[in-house]
């Protein structure tokens, strides 16, 4: 079957004759929308970010920035997509040519030189620029440069980080904040603005096959465990952050390829008095907005975890699914106690997050089977932290990554849990440091002892991003560096 079809900058495209495989960066650039570059095919640079129209958080649709070197074309059946050219209205019949405020800012505050990866930026800032809740919170700017709020916050309420994953390699950025923090807030005319008022595109049922190769899309989650009992070595895929890779770098190729992002199932939010449930297809950023704070452990590790084009797409459960040792994700996950829901054709079950993983990159999961949410019990411990060791401050892998949650009452602590990533082949809990934390007083002595009890946790191995004896030293000053940041709060 080959009726899939995009709608591109307002016009209906099929996907044909793209392969199941094929990314949406090839299929816009196979139809002549070469704004949208191809500059490391891992989603690291953002010079192919496009913007897609997603159910929204505060209104009915949001305008996110995606990147298109990831996500199969076949994915998008039956969405909506923008690219930089459908930005300005010079072809739009009827509308004066003009180029759209985003663009008009890059032009004339210089931050664009060679051009290749300016229009990943033009997408990205354009998701800001439309972000529902973005308010000016200063006088407006003019041509002398911006009056910033804080280095990465402007006047106009625009969050730099919204282009964490856009890298620029001639300009500088010095221009590209300044246009960003120059741009100013939609007006009631401007159609993409208007577009937030009505629902998205909802989500239909694919069969995309060619060249041997299917991508699948089901309605409903029973619907699809039926199927991925019937092929259970189909590769399932939410956001395709890592599939994407995978296919790019590594050339590979699945005969059936089952998409997950868009079952209704999977994409709830409950927060009830003994737990908070969070489906396994939300994106990062989905949660991170829905939850807006209330579990703070999360909001450590959310703007940490790698940059926010990849949070719009990525999930917990493909975070979970993939089983990597360097996941960001399990180690908050495994303090905070969650566990994981699976469900297959037969039923459902949980699963303690901290008996889910087996072996390097393994899991109790069975064929067939899908991680259809994350439970995290409740009440929440109060003192909480996540430390993240990487070469650069955003948008890296972890060499080491350390969450943990202390109830301390009175000035002793009543219990600990410590996960770890980066450390053993596995995500793992630091079992050993949390034995010789309980019952104890929050004090230095106290927090020296177990220190070296966490050094000990784990089987570090020396790699390019790491020593083993620089992450032994690092899980040892995570908690010394927790001590030293809560012991006035604990003590007051």
């Amino acid at each position: 079957m080959t009726g899939a079809r995009i709608t591109v900058n307002g016009t209906d495209t099929p996907i044909a004759p793209a392969t199941p495989h094929a990314t949406v960066l090839d299929f816009l650039r196979g139809r002549g929308l070469t704004g949208t570059k191809e500059g490391c095919a891992e989603g690291e640079c953002g010079a192919c970010s496009v913007l897609v129209a997603r159910p929204g958080v505060d209104k009915p649709t949001d305008w996110v920035a995606v990147n298109s070197c990831l996500v199969p074309a076949a994915a998008l059946d039956g969405q909506e997509v923008i690219t930089s050219e459908g930005l300005a209205t010079v072809d739009r019949p009827g509308v004066p040519p003009s180029l759209h405020p985003v663009q008009e800012e890059m032009a004339v505050r210089g931050g664009s030189q060679c051009g290749y990866c300016t229009p990943g930026f033009v997408c990205s800032m354009a998701a800001e620029y439309y972000r529902p809740g973005r308010c000016a919170h200063a006088e407006p700017v003019d041509a002398t440069g911006p009056a910033e709020t804080d280095a990465e916050h402007g006047p106009n309420g625009f969050d730099l980080h919204s282009l964490s994953g856009n890298l620029c390699r001639c300009t500088g950025y010095r221009p590209i904040r300044d246009a960003a923090f120059a741009v100013g807030m939609p007006t009631d005319e401007d159609p993409l603005a208007q577009r937030r008022e009505q629902s998205p595109p909802a989500p239909v049922a694919t069969e995309y096959a060619r060249e041997g190769s299917t991508f699948l899309r089901k309605n409903t989650l029973v619907d699809t465990l039926e199927l991925l009992r019937e092929q259970p070595d189909a590769v399932v895929v939410a956001g395709s952050t890592d599939w994407g890779v995978e296919v790019n770098i590594r050339s590979r190729r699945a005969s059936c390829v089952v998409a997950i992002d868009r079952l209704p199932e999977l994409r709830g939010l409950r927060v009830e008095s003994d737990s908070i449930e969070i489906g396994a297809a939300l994106t990062l950023t989905e949660i991170e907005r829905r939850l807006d704070g209330g579990v703070p452990l999360l909001a450590e590790l959310f703007p940490q975890f790698a940059s926010r084009l990849i949070r719009n797409g990525a999930t917990l459960g493909g975070n979970l699914g993939t089983g990597s040792p360097i996941g960001d994700s399990p180690p908050v996950l495994l303090a905070l106690e969650a566990s994981v829901v699976l469900a297959d054709a037969d039923g459902e079950r949980e699963v303690p997050l901290a008996e889910y993983f087996t072996g390097y990159r393994q899991s109790v999961r069975r064929p067939g089977e899908l991680i259809r949410a994350v439970r995290i019990p409740r009440p929440l411990s109060r003192v909480t932290a996540f430390h993240k060791i990487a070469k650069r401050r955003f948008d890296d892998i972890s060499s080491v990554a350390i969450a943990l949650a202390l109830d301390i009452e009175d000035g002793i602590v009543r219990k600990a849990r410590i996960g770890l990533g980066g450390v053993a082949a596995t995500p793992i809990r630091a079992l050993a440091t949390e034995t010789a934390l309980e019952g104890e007083p929050w004090s230095a002595e106290t927090v020296e002892n177990a220190a070296r009890v966490l050094r000990g946790e784990g089987t570090p191995m020396d790699d390019h991003r790491a020593s083993a004896l620089y992450r032994s030293a690092m899980l040892g000053q995570s908690l010394r560096k927790l001590h030293a940041q809560t012991t006035e709060a604990v003590s007051s």
